[in-house]
């Protein structure tokens, strides 16, 4: 984070590096958020592109599929699920237990992530709008709680670590595409409501994210939270 803000009074100094971007192909702009109009080399189109297009949200994304699969899947795998079941609580409270520790490293990983743009901000005048920058950590966190509880719900349902990673990271993938190339294949364009990444809305630090997207991406994160927390009970697990 650090880094990407350091560079960035670089590429203000530099007035041809939007005529650069506007002769990038459409599917390049489309799928890494570059908005139509945008100015990249104001510090909200420069982290919309650098961070918020991508980088960001894979490492939200890798951490929180990571941690929610680890914390039941991964401990049935390696023989220790039933320690942690054996003190007197429900199967299901231990999944949503898990569910809130997940959620907690997430929302440190945004907060920090917050207070290094905040840092940066007046050291090389990015002039952010904050309101914009605590939308964007929230559509980012709201990203981030879908696909971790996602794996833990996959990890609670099925004894398989390899599924409880793989299909969340399988969605991620599908619903990013989705949203990054909707508007160039016209027959995706139908399934763009489905893509978390669609809702949050894209180039959130320039346009601000969609509050209703982002209640609507908690609201299927709890969800599936919940439903993870039910199929847990119809199940017997697995000791190696």
């Amino acid at each position: 984070m650090a880094l990407v803000a350091a560079i960035f009074p670089s590429i203000e100094s530099s007035p041809d590096f939007n005529k650069l971007v506007e002769s990038y192909p459409d599917v390049l702009k489309s799928l890494f958020g570059i908005a139509e109009g945008g100015d990249i080399t104001s510090g909200a189109g420069y982290l919309d592109v650098e961070l918020w297009s991508f980088m960001l949200p894979l490492l939200v994304l890798v951490l929180a599929i990571g941690s929610g699969a680890r914390t039941f899947a991964g401990e049935e795998d390696a023989g220790r699920l039933e320690l942690v079941l054996s003190y007197p609580l429900r199967r299901r409270d231990a999944v949503l237990a898990k569910g809130a520790a997940v959620a907690g490293e997430i929302v440190v990983v945004c907060v920090a992530a917050g207070i290094t743009i905040l840092v940066f901000d007046p050291l090389v005048g990015l002039d952010l709008s904050f309101p914009r920058l605590a939308s964007a950590l929230m559509s980012l966190a709201a990203l981030g709680l879908l696909f971790g509880w996602l794996a833990l719900a996959v990890g609670a349902a099925v004894p398989s670590r390899t599924l409880a990673i793989g299909i969340p990271a399988g969605a991620a993938a599908a619903a990013y595409l989705v949203s990054g190339l909707h508007e160039l294949a016209g027959w995706l364009d139908p399934f763009r409501v489905l893509s978390p990444f669609w809702l949050v809305g894209s180039s959130p630090l320039q346009k601000g994210a969609d509050g209703w997207g982002v209640l609507a991406v908690v609201v299927a994160a709890l969800v599936v939270l919940l439903a993870g927390s039910r199929l847990v009970e119809r199940r017997d697990l697995e000791a190696p």
